[in-house]
């Protein structure tokens, strides 16, 4: 955990020094891939020992299955083995070195790049293989229409900004980073058929990180005080079930669970001010002409604690996480693709039983949810005292399922967890049974909506904004709509 601390340190000190000294406007994109390529695996040789090797195998094995396999599979080749090799990693590691340690392990960046190995194949796929008219939206914003070199490839998986905590970001972006693309915006011509450049203002991100550096302080100060006085163990202590009453009980359960976040906040907002550091994460102003710096960011503090769904909690934790999931199964799985999505995510994080209990416990939490929303939720809404009073019930019952559903997830083992299910007489999985048996779900008609039911409102508006911000992101087919949005932007940066 020092060395991880450290080395993020150390990442953050060379960010900002990659941004002043070999800024795009002074250093050819060669240079920049070079660098940021060797500084990330000094980083991990020096975080991980030979284990670092891991990240060169898997990254350099998927490279030459793109390279061997044809376009039309290799997607699912490179998805199958970095999703497998990751596994087998994680199982040496758990079962054969050091079960249930919290220490910073070497499959941990591995998880990192399994992302970045599998959302390039599929948008090489898309780019490359499928028609564009096939391709959603959000694919075709992300679909890549060239092989990568190596250089550009290792570069973009084994970087020093995002190598030790990621977060993943897409390969078109890491690419306009380092050639100095990222402040370009896109203008349709009247036709429809043309792209013309001009440079947006270049932001400084001091500020952002600034402010993210403060919420790391914030955050490793309540982890290092409040958490250890509220330890989610005691939850199955006997002494604790037996002499506490049910609203203690779970009163505790939210609070222990509030208290094992804020690790997470650390090491998520420090990654993401690494990458603000070197000038990477930009993403447009907004209305009132501020910098946006949130491209690859993570979390949504506020968003998650004073969630109201599971579904908001879901897609305001782990962002770029989640947007992995519903690009790579989601959007393409044929049936049950909650399901689905919940199984893969099970697998990526890891083999410890607690996770496959946390997930397949979240299936039915977001199963039962979305049931209550679609059939309740819509009585409440037109007065504002009776849309209060739903919000505060909402945000009670999604803080208690959500920590009754992680539980596992920081106890890892099975007993444990069967214990506190147990001992809770496993009331939320009873209860969102009965509640998919009483109201039905609702079913979208339309195959190609139902992506939309998992993506987040602030995702869907990311990716419009990409599309007319983002270089090489822009298509035809709303060209006229683009025109006017981005020169009204341009007119209001202007001014």
């Amino acid at each position: 955990q020092v060395n991880f601390v450290v080395c993020q340190l150390f990442a953050l000190l060379a960010a900002a020094w990659f941004r002043t000294y070999l800024h795009a406007s002074k250093t050819s994109p060669f240079i920049r891939h070079v660098v940021a390529t060797c500084l990330g695996l000094y980083l991990a040789l020096f975080c991980f020992g030979w284990y670092a090797l891991h990240f060169v195998i898997q990254s350099g094995i998927s490279y030459c299955i793109m390279i061997i396999i044809g376009l039309e599979n290799m997607h699912k080749y490179c998805f199958v083995f970095a999703l497998g090799y990751l596994t087998v990693c994680q199982v040496t590691r758990v079962y054969i070195f050091d079960y249930g340690q919290y220490s910073a392990d070497f499959s941990g960046p591995m998880m990192i790049i399994t992302q970045k190995i599998t959302s390039l194949a599929f948008e090489i796929h898309d780019g490359m293989c499928r028609k564009n008219e096939d391709l959603t939206p959000s694919q075709r914003c992300l679909a890549v229409r060239r092989m990568p070199s190596p250089l550009e490839y290792f570069s973009y998986t084994c970087n020093f900004l995002g190598i030790l905590a990621g977060p993943l970001c897409s390969y078109k972006d890491y690419i306009a980073f380092i050639e100095g693309r990222s402040y370009q915006l896109l203008q349709p011509e009247a036709n429809g058929k043309e792209d013309t450049k001009y440079e947006q203002t270049e932001p400084s991100p001091n500020i952002a990180v600034a402010q993210k550096l403060l919420i790391c302080g914030l955050s490793l100060l309540f982890h290092m005080t409040i958490t250890q006085a509220l330890p989610v163990e005691y939850n199955i202590d006997e002494h604790f079930r037996a002499t506490a009453s049910w609203p203690v009980r779970f009163f505790y359960l939210y609070l222990s669970l509030v208290a094992a976040r804020p690790k997470y906040y650390f090491a998520w907002t420090l990654a993401d001010a690494i990458n603000n550091a070197a000038g990477f994460g930009f993403r447009g102003y907004d209305k009132t002409g501020a910098a946006r710096w949130d491209l690859v960011s993570n979390l949504r503090i506020q968003q998650i604690e004073f969630s109201t769904s599971f579904k908001m909690f879901l897609d305001n934790w782990n962002i770029q996480t989640a947007l992995w999931l519903k690009r790579v199964c989601y959007e393409r799985a044929t049936f049950s693709p909650t399901i689905q999505t919940f199984i893969l995510s099970a697998i990526w994080h890891g083999v410890y039983p607690g996770y496959y209990l946390t997930f397949l416990t979240g299936v039915l939490m977001t199963l039962a949810a979305r049931a209550i929303r679609n059939n309740i939720r819509h009585y409440f809404v037109e007065s504002p005292a009776a849309k209060a009073c739903y919000d505060i019930i909402t945000w009670v019952t999604t803080q208690v399922a959500i920590s009754y559903t992680v539980v596992p997830f920081v106890l890892l083992s099975v007993r444990p967890s069967l214990t506190f299910y147990s001992s809770c007489y496993f009331c939320l999985h009873i209860g969102s049974i009965l509640v998919l048996l009483v109201f039905p779900l609702k079913r979208t008609p339309n195959r190609s909506k139902k992506p939309e039911n998992l993506q987040p409102a602030w995702s869907r508006k990311l990716e419009e904004e990409n599309l007319l911000q983002k270089n090489n992101y822009s298509t035809t087919k709303n060209s006229f709509k683009q025109s006017q949005e981005i020169s009204c932007r341009y007119q209001a940066l202007k001014q």
